[in-house]
């Protein structure tokens, strides 16, 4: 897994723009032996056969998208002014740096310096819509020869390793579940299995609308980034999971209420092969599980979640050790049969 997290991590594919990292993965998978295949929506569809046949058909699904910006104007004095793609909160977006998809242009976010602030503005933020992007242009016809209306950027890619195992870095939700999906994919395999690198979950998880749709999954394994609460100020009753504390197992979120087998069976499958493992202790957020349980006929879903501190912002933070138990209780789910 740790082979493909940097790379990936520092891809460029806010909602929209996922080719470049749907590329790298089929370059990553092509010598696997699996079937893939591409839809109208740019998911990327894997299957690859195992040793035995299920009676029931099994997909394990992440996507592939980050959240980023898109330019919406360009005014005269060559600044160009954006809104979110997905959801960010506009605290950690001013003063960043940002890569543009198109151009590699790199910009960062204009800000007021806080001397220039008038009492009124101190300790505001403005919102995102009425932030800028400075490219170094002078006006807009320098700009315009660079950047135009609708182009997307990101955060700049920034993959580091740091303190005891941890990991920061831009896009790791959810790059690190597409990182275990491949690991999976060239691995021997019990049971013959589907795989899913879905498109623009950040903006509601349309490419696994479509997946479920075409692909009918009985159940759906979904591998995400869930926020982590261990940080300065939130108490243990609202910390829904910690860094360092293993795998998440969500019971339920904002869009879905997991199979209760499928529980049931994960967290014995974890402490049988002793792989660490938490409770998503707070209701909140939503991924692409939520979607698969009401596709066509409906699937039964289960999410395996590594816990992330500043989710959405230009530093995501990931124990590799937690990254592990993830990758390994996904593997170890992968074995049973679901008859």
């Amino acid at each position: 897994m740790l082979r493909y997290l940097k790379k990936y991590c520092d891809i460029l594919g806010p909602s929209g723009m996922e080719d470049e990292i749907r590329e790298a993965i089929i370059a990553d998978i092509k010598d696997s032996g699996a079937e893939y295949g591409t839809d109208p929506m740019g998911n990327l569809i894997v299957f690859k056969k195992g040793k035995n046949r299920r009676s029931k058909k099994v997909l394990f699904s992440a996507h592939t998208d980050e959240v980023g910006f898109m330019v919406k104007y360009i005014d005269e004095e060559g600044y160009l002014w954006f809104d979110a793609i997905g959801g960010v909160d506009r605290r950690v977006v001013s003063g960043r740096r940002v890569m543009f998809c198109e151009s590699g242009i790199n910009g960062v976010v204009a800000s007021k310096a806080i001397h220039m602030q008038t009492p009124e503005e101190r300790g505001k933020c403005e919102p995102i819509s009425e932030m800028r992007i400075d490219i170094g242009a002078y006006d807009r016809v320098t700009a315009s020869k660079y950047v135009t209306v609708g182009d997307c950027c990101t955060f700049t890619p920034n993959y580091e390793e740091f303190g005891s195992g941890l990991v920061r870095s831009k896009a790791l939700d959810d790059r690190f579940g597409c990182a275990v999906l491949v690991a999976m994919i060239n691995s021997e395999l019990e049971y013959d299995t589907y795989f899913a690198f879905n498109t623009c979950e950040e903006v509601g998880c349309d490419g696994a609308k479509e997946v479920g749709h075409r692909l009918r999954p009985d159940v759906v394994i979904a591998l995400e980034a869930t926020t982590a609460g261990d940080i300065l100020g939130v108490p243990k009753s609202k910390c829904a999971c910690s860094v360092g504390s293993g795998a998440v197992l969500s019971i339920m979120d904002r869009s879905t209420i997991y199979d209760k087998e499928l529980l049931e069976t994960a967290v014995a499958v974890a402490n049988e092969k002793e792989i660490k493992w938490q409770y998503k202790n707070v209701v909140a957020g939503g991924n692409e599980a939520g979607v698969y349980q009401r596709s066509a006929e409906g699937a039964k879903v289960l999410a395996i979640s590594a816990p992330a501190r500043y989710i959405h912002s230009a530093s995501n933070v990931l124990s590799i050790e937690d990254m592990q138990s993830v990758a390994a209780l996904a593997a170890a789910i992968n074995e049973r049969s679901f008859e």
